[in-house]
């Protein structure tokens, strides 16, 4: 309890133990996550990067109750994932921007609030200040297909934090896209996770992309999905891209990329 009585604030934004997840199919079981156990703490940029099939995805989908554990605890701000999801503790931006062409960006991002049955002003404040937050002021009116893949995805996001999440979750949101653009939309995440004090889980292949955006990056190891190393960076928050070409970045993307090594190695089950 907190000093007025009132229920104290969870002290993580996530905590998993000792979670595992099986899916049966036609062939036998198949082990995606074995006996994980990880906490984020609020305000934490994390990371999952592993092999394809490794279970990040997975992890995040049971964090967002999309998937059922079959072992094991998942907590979201003190909540279960399902209480979690119907309190809109969390937004979610999946791979592909998944606006619908039919309406507007700012009928798009208004969506999930509609569903929410907000007031009519309550959604157009929220729908303005979230364009903003993303750079896409004076797009409101344009459709998707008028917009390049990055302006998509960014408005997505803007979707995304319109219900008002405490924790954003981050299914690999920019793998299809150019390095280039990219790059952008790294360092504007960077300054998003800046402005808004979210806890951000992000999934990625990248190794460079990892280290630049993450305060902890979990390397996960391949089928059972398991955590191999949990890796917390050193470095400053503020964070130009030219911090790449640093020993330090060099430095920390090579304890990656040894987690990752080691995680596939033989006998490592």
């Amino acid at each position: 309890m907190s000093e007025d009585g009132s229920p104290a604030a969870p002290t993580l934004a996530v905590t998993v133990r000792d979670l595992s997840l099986s899916f049966d199919t036609d062939d036998g079981a198949v082990h995606a996550l074995s006996h994980i156990d990880l906490d984020i703490e609020h305000g934490e940029f994390v990371s999952f990067i592993g092999p394809s099939g490794c279970g990040k995805t997975t992890l995040m989908r049971v964090i967002a109750d999309l998937e059922q554990p079959t072992g094991g605890t998942v907590q979201v701000n003190g909540m279960t994932p399902g209480q979690a999801r119907e309190a809109r503790a969390y937004g979610y931006v999946f791979q592909s921007a998944s606006l619908y062409p039919w309406r507007t960006i700012a009928q798009n991002v208004a969506l999930p609030l509609q569903i929410m049955e907000l007031d009519r002003a309550t959604r157009d404040e929220r729908v303005a200040r979230n364009l903003a937050l993303v750079d896409l002021e004076g797009f409101e009116n344009k459709h998707p297909w008028q917009l390049s893949g990055g302006m998509q995805q960014r408005a997505s996001i803007a979707r995304a934090l319109a219900v008002e999440p405490e924790l954003l979750l981050m299914d690999e949101p920019f793998g299809a896209l150019d390095e280039i653009v990219r790059d952008h939309l790294n360092e504007q995440l960077l300054a998003l996770w800046a402005r808004t004090g979210k806890s951000v889980v992000f999934v990625t292949h990248s190794i460079p992309e990892a280290v630049y955006l993450s305060t902890k990056i979990v390397v996960m190891s391949p089928r059972p999905g398991r955590i191999h190393e949990i890796i917390h960076s050193d470095l400053p928050r503020e964070r130009p891209l030219e911090i790449r070409e640093t020993p330090a970045f060099i430095a920390l993307a090579q304890r990656v990329r040894d987690g990752l090594r080691a995680g596939h190695a033989p006998g490592d089950d």
